[in-house]
Formats: structure tokens, sequence, C-alpha cells
């Protein structure tokens, strides 16, 4: 069966029937713990590659249960009896979950015995229609758990996915909820929803979240995942990127935008929750610059996205340019580079073709065509902070860094570490060099310092300074720093400092702060240095 035949189905999100399914998910114990110790963490790992065998193999040594059909179900994707998945809906009712869209029943399986007469297997067979898996995550509020419907996977399809395919939870999901800052707001904006779990995540901080897609079934499933979970104050709107929001302005923008470079050449497909439409990065660039018209002063963006490398120009300066006509403050954080081989192998691969095929190679050369003929010489992913500027205030940064995707790898709560960057990059530009030089700083809790030493010496040749939390920023310091941040303990001011370090090096205590308060700037922006 092509990806294209696949019918996918329609979701009912009946309020009655979602309390209900709630209920028996909660009865079950289907949460993220519980799953994993029906087949425990190699079986775990197992089947993030791609494979159920273990997984399978854990559970037919296990009676059956409730939470053990939830998850055959809708974490495997594979059918059950009728009278197993009826006992695991007991307030719910299996005909009420078939009739939302979760679930359908086949007529039964039938087999021929060595006479050839042909017996009836099973008069009915259940069979998810939908992805539903526990989720859980901890942000500043504290530590919290929901139920996520998307659509079936490859896994479970056994074929490629539908180009109307709703995503579930990935990386890039878990990347950019960690980077909402956790900042209490009124109105926010979620561009291209998805299965609504960004909106989700907006509307801990947020009184009110508006969430677009250009995807009616998108919206049928993060509404249904709204409800599911109890969560209100979430207005869907049908739309492309800002249509939906014309003339609107909100405190937060966050989008996972569909910004996959994908050729548009007849033949290839276009899969609505990852490509755009445009031609390369052309709907990122779109996104950006359609900020400022939707951002309330104060207001802030957290966002994905690629950009492209061409011949001769740095990918990094193409972003650069996107904001040189705006007032925006703008942080741009490149964490992985791609050649265009390995960029196209990783899309083409998560549709669902696999390596090896025809129709694989025939993308792929449809995709390296598209690179070579607009000059493309690799793709950049990254993460992207923008500000407005309050009346009056300064554009107070414009950062545009490769961090590598070793560095602050995890995540979680680095919406507070944004959150702390912005505030220190007001703080830096409301203090010049005199502000500064008065200002009494002191280390953050998180930092220490590595020390390297040649056998037999005394003084160490090495000295880096760590961050423990953030981006794990790791700073070389030569003596007169490390001296420096380890003077910053808020009593001092940094005038005072430098000038105690003059006089025992002997070194002239302009030149000295001349070194010093421009790498001091670099330590509060990255957080490693706090104003006292």
């Amino acid at each position: 069966m092509s990806a294209t035949a696949h019918r996918l189905p329609d979701l009912g999100a009946d309020p009655v029937v979602t309390t209900a399914l709630a209920a028996d998910l909660d009865a079950a114990g289907f949460t993220v713990e519980g799953v994993d110790a029906l087949w425990g963490a190699e079986a775990a790992a197992s089947l993030h590659r791609g494979s159920r065998v273990a997984a399978l193999r854990a559970l037919a040594a296990r009676e059956t249960t409730p939470l053990g059909t939830l998850a055959t179900l809708f974490v495997l994707g594979l059918p059950t009896s009728r009278a197993d998945a009826a006992a695991a809906f007991p307030s719910a009712g299996l005909d009420a979950v078939v009739a939302a869209g979760l679930l359908r029943v086949s007529d039964g399986a039938v087999a021929a015995d060595d006479a050839g007469v042909v017996d009836v297997v099973d008069a009915a067979v259940v069979h998810p229609a939908v992805d539903l898996r526990p989720y859980a995550f901890v942000d500043d509020l504290g530590a919290g758990s929901w139920w996520i419907v998307s659509d079936l996977g490859e896994l479970a399809l056994g074929h490629a996915i539908s180009e109307e395919h709703v995503l579930g939870i990935g990386g890039a999901t878990t990347t950019l909820s960690g980077l909402q800052v956790p900042v209490p707001v009124r109105r926010v904006l979620d561009l291209g929803t998805g299965c609504g779990i960004q909106a989700m995540h907006a509307r801990r901080f947020a009184e009110h979240v508006v969430a677009t897609d250009i995807s009616r079934r998108a919206l049928d499933i993060a509404r249904f995942n709204a409800q599911l979970n109890g969560i209100d104050g979430i207005d869907f709107r049908f739309g492309s990127l800002f249509e939906p929001v014309e003339g609107e302005q909100f405190d937060r923008i966050v989008s996972n935008p569909p910004f996959v470079i994908t050729p548009r050449r007849e033949g290839v497909p276009s899969y609505e929750y990852r490509d755009g439409g445009m031609v390369g990065d052309a709907l990122v660039e779109t996104v950006l610059r359609g900020l400022a018209d939707h951002l309330h002063p104060g207001g802030t963006a957290q966002l994905l996205g690629n950009w492209e490398y061409h011949w001769g120009v740095d990918g990094l300066d193409r972003v650069r340019s996107w904001f040189a006509d705006t007032d925006l403050d703008a942080w741009v954080i490149e964490r992985e580079r791609q050649d265009p081989t390995s960029y196209a192998e990783t899309w083409i691969r998560d549709g669902g073709t696999k390596p090896g095929t025809p129709e694989f190679d025939t993308l792929m050369g449809a995709w390296l065509d598209d690179f070579a003929d607009r000059r493309v010489t690799g793709v950049g992913f990254g993460y992207v902070v923008v500000r407005r500027p309050l009346p009056g205030g300064p554009s107070a940064l414009r950062r545009f860094e490769r961090v590598p995707e070793t560095l602050g790898s995890n995540p979680a709560g680095l919406g507070a570490t944004v959150a702390r960057v912005l505030d220190a990059a007001t703080w830096l530009a409301a203090h010049d060099d005199v502000a500064l030089a008065a200002a009494h700083l002191r280390v953050a809790g998180d930092v220490t310092e590595e020390r390297y030493y040649w056998p037999g010496n005394d003084d160490p040749t090495v000295m880096t300074l760590v961050q423990g939390g953030g981006f794990g920023r790791r700073v070389d310091a030569d003596t007169a720093l490390a001296a420096f941040v380890g003077a910053c303990d808020g009593d001092l001011s940094v005038a005072a400092i430098v000038g105690a370090l003059a006089q025992i090096t002997g070194v002239d205590e302009q030149v000295l702060a001349a070194d010093l308060l421009p790498a001091a700037r670099d330590l509060v922006l990255d957080g490693l240095l706090l104003p006292a």
C-alpha cells in the first residue's frame, strides 16, 4: 500500500469520550514509567531504533493487562483481540473509542487447515488508527505528564507515511519546549502547531494561546490532545504562517516551522509537517522577517530552523542579513551543519523511503540536483531567539554563533538560560565601560575551574572556566582572567578588582582593564558572571 493510499482517520473530540478515555488511561497506569517497566530499558532502546521484537517478547512473558493492551495498540502499533481492547476501556467503552477515530475493528482473520477447510481464527481484531502515548516533562512549574495523539509512524504502518502525516513527539519537540522562556505572559502564538504540544507547553505560562496550522488534520489532533489532557485557553486557527493572526501581536511566539528544505519538483513528496512549500530556506526567512509585526514591545520569540550555505556565502551571514533592516534583538545558535548528501539522506529516510531502493535513489538525485542548481554547499540547523525592544530601548543583542551539539545537549531548562541571556543583554546595554567598572559581579553557582599542569610544574599550563548548566560553555582563561573571576564575589567593584590585580602583577591598570572588561561582558552574557 502506498503512502497516499493510507486513509487517515477522522478524529472526534467529544468531551464525554475524552474525559472517560483519560480516566481509562490513568487507571491503567499508561505513563512513561509504566510503559518502560513493561519491557525494560533494553527493549525500549531497541524500540527507539525501530525494532519491536524485544518489546513483544517481554510482553509475551506477562499476563495480559489493560496497560499491556494499550502499549501494544498505541506504542507498538499492533492489533489485539476485541475482548482485550474492551477490557482496556471500561469507562469510555470500546465502541466510543472506535467512533472517536482512535481504533478500527476488522472483520477478523481467516485460515485454512490441511484439508482446505476455512475457519475464522478471530471474529474481530482491533487495530490502532493513531499513535497515542504518554509523555513526561519537567519545566519551571515542576514535573508534568500528558497523553499525546499523532499519526501512526512507518513502523506501525509498514510503509512510508502519508504526506498529511501529523508528527508526534520527537527530538525537535523537546528542544523547542525546553527553549520556551518560562516567564508568565498574557498571549502566546504557536505558529505551525502540529499535534499541539508546543501550544500545550506555552499554556502553562500564558493566559491565552493561539495555535495555527495549514493542516486541518493537525488542528483536529491538536484540539483533541488539549481536550484529552484537560487544557483550555487555546484558540486553534487554520491558515498559513501569520495569515490567521493578521494585525495581532503577542507577548511570545514559538514555532517549529516546516523548515525542511525539499526540492520543489514533480515526484518529490511534500510532507505537511515538515515542508513549507517554498524554495530552499525561504520559509524560515519569511517567518523571521514577520516576527517584528507580531511581537508586542518587549515580546520574545523562540524558534527552530534550517538555513543554507551557498558558494562563498556563510549560512549565519545569510541569517544575519534577514535581521539587517529590523531593530530586533537576535540570537542565532547553530548546533549542527550537514553537507547536502547527508541532509538529503536524513530527510528521505524520515519520510519512510528506505536506502537501496529505486525510490530512494530517485529522490537522492532530485535533492542533489536542487542543491547543485542553487549552489548550496551545506545546511545549518539551530535555534533562533528574538526580542522586540521596548520603545526607546536600543537593540541590545545581535549574536550569531556556532555551539557544538555536544555542549548543552540537554534542552530541558534552556528556556531559563534564554531568559537570563536576554536580561543580561539588557543590563549590558545599559552599562558602558564606566558603569561596568563600577558594578559588582559574582560568579554563578554552576561555574567551576579546570587546571592542567605539566608534571613537576607549579604553574598551570591551561585554565578553563566551565559552566555546569545552560549551554555548558567552556572559556579558556589566562592568569589575569582566572584571578579576576575568582575575585568576583559581589563585594568589590570590577574597577577595584582590576586595580588590585594590576598592583599585584605590575601590569598597567588601563591596559589590564582594556583586556578584562570585554571578557567580563562576554562572561556576563554567557551567565558565568552575574550582576550582584
